[in-house]
C-alpha cells in the first residue's frame, strides 16, 4: 500500500511543483480523518492540489465558491415540496461529495460558515427533522484569504479548531518555477489523471495508520510540549486535549507515509506547527505569531527528560 501511496504523491506532484511536503500533508489529513485548512494568497495552486487528490484517489469532487451572499441552503441542500407526492423531498447540497474544496471560506458570513463546519464535524446534515449522512470518505479543503485583504470574516478559535491541520503553500521556488513556465498550466492534466488509489483501499491505509505504534518515551515528550504550552506566560492558552489526540493521530499517518509503523519525536516536531499552530493564542503583551510559539515549543522542550 505504501506503493501506492508513493504514486499518488508522484502523480500529484507532476501538476503542483515542488510542493510534495505540502501534498504529504493533505494526505496525513485525509488518512487521520481529518480536514484541512490552507491559507494563502490566491494563484497559489489550492485549486490545482484539492483536484489533483481527488482524481488520484478516485473520490467524488466539488467546489464551492464561497461568496458574502451565500446562505447555508446553498452548502447542504434544500427541502422542496413535490405536489404530485404531496410531500418535501430532500435536494442534496455540494456538501454531499466525497472531498469538498470550499473555497474562501472566509469570505462568507458567520453563519454559513458555521452550517459547514457543523457538518465537518457531525459527518451529516439535519434538516427539517431528518438526518442524511454525508458521504465516507468524507475530507472538506478549505482555502482562506490572508485576514489583512478586504471583505473576509475571519473564523474564531472554536470553528478553526475543527480542522486537523493549517497550512500555506507559499511560492514555488525558482527551479519548480521554471518548469512551470516551460510547461504551461499542469491542470489542463488534471482531466488525463487516472486514480491510483481506490476509495476502499484508501480506508484500509487509513485503518493502517490508526495501527502505527507509539512508544512511552514518545508520549512522554508529547505531554511536556502540552504542559509547557499551558503553562508558559507567552502563552494565552495551551494545546487541549482534542489538539493532543489531533498531533498523535496525524504523527501516526505521517510515519506511516515515511515508510514505518512507529513514530519517532521527529514526526512530531515535523507536524506541530500544521496541527497545532492553529490552536495556539500568545499572551497579549508578548506579540508572538503562531510560528513564533511552535518555535519556542520545539526550543524549550527537550525531547528526552
Amino acid at each position: 500500500m505504501r506503493d501506492q501511496i508513493e504514486a499518488a504523491i508522484k502523480e500529484v506532484s507532476s501538476v503542483l511543483y515542488g510542493k510534495e511536503e505540502a501534498i504529504k500533508l493533505a494526505l496525513t489529513c485525509l488518512l487521520s480523518q481529518g480536514h484541512l485548512l490552507i491559507e494563502d494568497l490566491p494563484g497559489m495552486g489550492k485549486t490545482t492540489l484539492a483536484h489533483a487528490l481527488a482524481k488520484v484517489l478516485g473520490l467524488d469532487y466539488q467546489r464551492l465558491q464561497f461568496t458574502s451572499d451565500m446562505l447555508p441552503a446553498d452548502i447542504l441542500g434544500v427541502s422542496i415540496f413535490d405536489p404530485a407526492q404531496n410531500r418535501f423531498e430532500f435536494h442534496p447540497g455540494p456538501v454531499f461529495t466525497q472531498l469538498l474544496l470550499a473555497d474562501e471560506v472566509n469570505r462568507t458570513t458567520p453563519k454559513t460558515q458555521s452550517a459547514l463546519l457543523e457538518a465537518m464535524e457531525e459527518g451529516r446534515v439535519s434538516l427539517d427533522g431528518q438526518t442524511h449522512q454525508l458521504p465516507a470518505p468524507f475530507f472538506v479543503i478549505a482555502t482562506q484569504n490572508p485576514i489583512t485583504q478586504q471583505g473576509t470574516f475571519p473564523l474564531p478559535e472554536s470553528q478553526l479548531d475543527r480542522f486537523l491541520m493549517r497550512i500555506e503553500l507559499g511560492y514555488p521556488d525558482v527551479q519548480a518555477e521554471r518548469e512551470l513556465l516551460k510547461g504551461g498550466d499542469p491542470r489542463q492534466r488534471l482531466e488525463t489523471m487516472a486514480a491510483v488509489i481506490s476509495p476502499a483501499q484508501l480506508q484500509a491505509i487509513s485503518q493502517a495508520c490508526a495501527a502505527v505504534k507509539v512508544s512511552d518515551s514518545l508520549l512522554d515528550y508529547l505531554q511536556r510540549l502540552i504542559a509547557h504550552s499551558r503553562q508558559a506566560p507567552e502563552f494565552s492558552f495551551g494545546i487541549s486535549p482534542r489538539g493532543a489526540l489531533a498531533l498523535l493521530r496525524a504523527c501516526r499517518s505521517w510515519a506511516y507515509i515515511q515508510g514505518r509503523d512507529y513514530v519517532i519525536p521527529e514526526d512530531l516536531q515535523q507536524l506541530l506547527g500544521p496541527v497545532t499552530g492553529h490552536r495556539l493564542r500568545a499572551a497579549e503583551d508578548i506579540g508572538l505569531t503562531a510560528n513564533g510559539l511552535v518555535q519556542q515549543l520545539l526550543s524549550r522542550v527537550d525531547v528526552v527528560a
